[in-house]
């Protein structure tokens, strides 16, 4: 009994000087915040993470040198070789966990299509030019800075602060947040919510939009393959591989999978309505009329190519393989296809209905990627919060839940029951927004300036005590 009383004095002791001890709450100096963020975007871009072959154990060693000199603790963990993950955590209350994610690969990009080296983190016109500024790596460089000045400013947590950064995103997260999910779970132990890629702002003339991504449609990737006799280009074949495999995919091309308004998107169109144009206005509002009529779809597609595909599922031929010598008929050709699936739509449904497209049942049909859908609610504290700090900054400005065409990493966590939430703090002109995956990607130093403070505001009011 002595010896109890004695422990519990000492551990009382040692328990009052560790809180005499703790560090007092200091300011953040935002404006030194800013100026790492511009620095720090322009080397993380400067890395080359083109994926294939993604190489990120690049960008791994360049985080954890931060997160190193900044005293915080890290994880890193490699899935195959080069392929480099990382994480880290500042502990909190006991609230559910916010995961700040992001991703390290981006794709490929050809310099002789750009204005600037893309991997040179060209400074042009107060823009920074470069494979990865808005998909995704200022975005990671935002979440980071946050990370670090609620660290630096010792700010007392209500919940654990999770900042991580994977790999591979741009081929599905096999390497990265699939991995991680399967082989790490503790990296994100207690995660209540994410905040990753898929929604941001929109400036087209004196109208600001700003979205928040809840939910995608499911990538659903397919590889084709046929089959035919094999011989000399000099003597076609009508039955080679070639043939076959080219006629079923005009038949692909040139079929319309049937328009329909999934609840999500209805939702996301009524909220995008009163700042469209006024040509797309009241249709966007009513868009069971939109899809009624055939012209006006088409005319969608043409202007507004990124919500027309939010009415159908859609694939696009987007790979191609036959011979490797012009003067053989292969025994062999094949096609990949990106098809891309409304939310609700059951898959094995979906699969029988290419297949009658194609009319080939000897063309064999490979499943790459098969995501599942998920929808995260509106209703909770970090929806509100990014919202609210959109309306600080831009009063004037729409904010939407919205659908995202393409897939991120949210997927993996939705999975698991964690809300996630797709948003970048910047807003990008309509002009420039096809530099996502296109040529001559670009964001200007004042959307890094201002979305340092914008993700700093976000992260404080759902973490802060």
């Amino acid at each position: 009994m002595i010896i109890c009383a004695v422990v519990f004095v000492a551990a009382c002791a040692s328990a009052a000087r560790v809180f005499a001890q703790a560090p007092a709450q200091v300011p953040i100096d935002t404006a030194k915040l800013e100026d790492e963020a511009v620095q720090r975007t322009t080397d993380y871009i400067r890395l080359n993470t083109t994926n294939p072959p993604g190489n990120e154990v690049l960008t791994m060693r360049f985080l954890a040198r931060i997160l190193q000199q900044e005293g915080i603790p890290f994880d890193t963990a490699s899935s195959a070789p080069g392929r480099g993950n990382i994480w880290a955590r500042l502990k909190g209350g006991p609230k559910p966990a916010l995961v700040l994610l992001s991703h390290m690969d981006v794709v490929p990009a050809d310099p002789k299509y750009w204005d600037a080296d893309p991997f040179a983190a060209t400074l042009k016109n107060g823009q920074i030019y470069g494979r990865g500024t808005l998909d995704t790596k200022t975005l990671g460089i935002l979440e980071l800075e946050a990370f670090v000045a609620l660290h630096r400013a010792h700010v007392s947590l209500d919940r654990d602060l999770i900042f991580m950064a994977t790999a591979d995103e741009e081929a599905g997260g096999t390497y990265g947040a699939e991995w991680v999910v399967q082989h790490h779970p503790e990296a994100f132990r207690g995660a209540g919510f994410v905040i990753n890629e898929g929604g941001s702002g929109s400036i087209e003339g004196s109208s600001r939009s700003f979205s928040i991504e809840v939910t995608q449609k499911t990538p659903f990737w397919l590889k084709l393959t046929a089959t035919g006799a094999a011989g000399h280009g000099s003597t076609p074949l009508p039955a080679s591989a070639t043939n076959r495999l080219i006629r079923a995919l005009y038949r692909l091309q040139t079929y319309e999978f049937a328009p329909r308004v999934v609840p999500a998107v209805a939702a996301y169109f009524a909220a995008i309505a009163p700042v469209a144009s006024p040509k797309w206005r009241d249709k966007l509002a009513n868009p069971q009329t939109l899809i009624a009529d055939r012209n006006t779809l088409a005319e969608l597609q043409i202007e507004l190519p990124q919500l027309a595909a939010l009415l159908r599922n859609t694939c696009s031929i987007t790979g191609l393989q036959g011979s490797n010598k012009i003067n053989v008929v292969p025994p062999e050709a094949q096609a990949l296809v990106d098809c891309r699936l409304l939310p609700d739509q059951d898959h094995e449904a979906f699969l029988r209905e290419f297949t009658g497209v194609l009319n080939d049942p000897e063309i064999k049909i490979d499943r790459i990627i098969d995501f599942t859908p998920a929808v995260t609610a509106t209703n909770t504290p970090l929806y509100d919060a990014i919202a609210a700090v959109v309306h600080t900054h831009f009063p004037d400005a729409s904010v939407a839940p919205s659908v995202e065409t393409g897939f991120t990493d949210s997927h993996w966590f939705r999975d698991l029951g964690i809300a996630s939430y797709g948003f970048a703090p910047f807003l990008i002109p309509q002009s420039e927004e096809s530099g996502v995956h296109g040529n001559n990607e670009r964001i200007s130093v004042e959307n890094i300036r201002r979305g340092t403070q914008m993700m700093l505001e976000i992260v404080s009011r759902l973490v802060r005590e």
